[in-house]
């Protein structure tokens, strides 16, 4: 089986171009934005960029397509009108997705400050229904992706347990699975740094989650340490986190069906390539 190794890739001139800038670098899957991710207003995609996706991806072998929710989007606000904003815009991804042939669509379940957790947890499950109701996904081989979170306080997913409880409830509702996150995972305080506290990580993971509902793992090294509840992604080997925590990830068996895929920072020049390579060196 092929490794999936890739990176979130800009936009700029068309979706299109993200499958040309993934071969250039020597990606073979990508994420990207399918919209800016900081208006609540998204411009439809063209569909000459939706067939152009498609034909480029079939070309190069490039899979899967990830696309990242907006950052605005939180299903579980306390806020009614936030939240109906949220269902309107994830109905939009979910929209924009399936015309470009994503298999993925990232979701961050949100902050339900003001609330209780079971509360927040309730209102997530029932935003997602309601932005997927009479969507045609059922004929696909689209998922959305629960993503775990740094664990910052009122944040939905800051373990693999709430992670967990969101899926069983969209379960038999949605089309549902897990994105885990190295940097947050660490940030939120599991150790996957050691060898010993990788194997008790996985555990959890396994006890909760369950391995085969993890489809893809962002690959960010952390500028903050363990436990700290900061997200500050670094390049992929110069953070807390290490190279060699990345070399175990992506040579354990369990995750072989997933794809791998950097969110790291453009600090230079080149640097989505760069952390694409290094990814792609790690493999045995």
């Amino acid at each position: 089986m092929v490794k999936r190794i890739g990176i979130h890739l800009g936009t700029s001139g068309g979706a299109s171009n993200a499958a040309d800038r993934a071969r250039e670098i020597g990606a073979n899957t990508l994420q990207i934005f399918s919209s800016s991710p900081r208006m609540w207003r998204a411009a439809k995609i063209d569909p000459a960029q939706c067939e152009r996706m498609r034909s480029l991806r079939a070309k190069f072998r490039i899979a899967p397509l990830v696309i990242h929710t907006s950052y605005l989007v939180n299903v579980c606000s306390q806020s009614d009108q936030v939240r109906q904003q949220s269902i309107a815009a994830f109905r939009g991804e979910v929209e924009r997705a399936l015309a470009l042939g994503a298999e993925y669509l990232v979701l961050h379940p949100g902050s339900w400050k003001g609330l209780t957790r079971d509360e927040g947890l309730k209102l997530a499950a029932d935003s997602i229904q309601k932005a997927i109701d009479g969507l045609p996904w059922q004929s696909t081989t689209f998922s959305i992706l629960i993503e775990n979170t740094a664990g910052a306080e009122f944040s939905l997913g800051g373990s693999f347990e709430q992670v967990a409880e969101l899926v069983t409830l969209l379960r038999n509702h949605a089309p549902v699975a897990v994105c885990l996150d190295t940097c947050h995972t660490h940030v939120s305080g599991y150790d996957i740094v050691t060898p010993e506290g990788y194997e008790e990580t996985l555990r959890q993971v396994a006890a909760t989650i369950g391995l085969d509902s993890v489809r893809v793992w962002h690959c960010n090294d952390a500028k903050a340490a363990r436990g700290s509840k900061l997200d500050r992604h670094q390049h992929i080997g110069q953070g807390t986190i290490g190279i060699e925590s990345f070399r175990r990830l992506l040579n354990d068996k369990r995750f072989r069906h997933c794809a791998f895929i950097a969110e790291t920072p453009i600090d230079e020049e080149g640097d989505d390539e760069r952390n694409v390579r290094v990814l792609k060196s790690l493999v045995q």
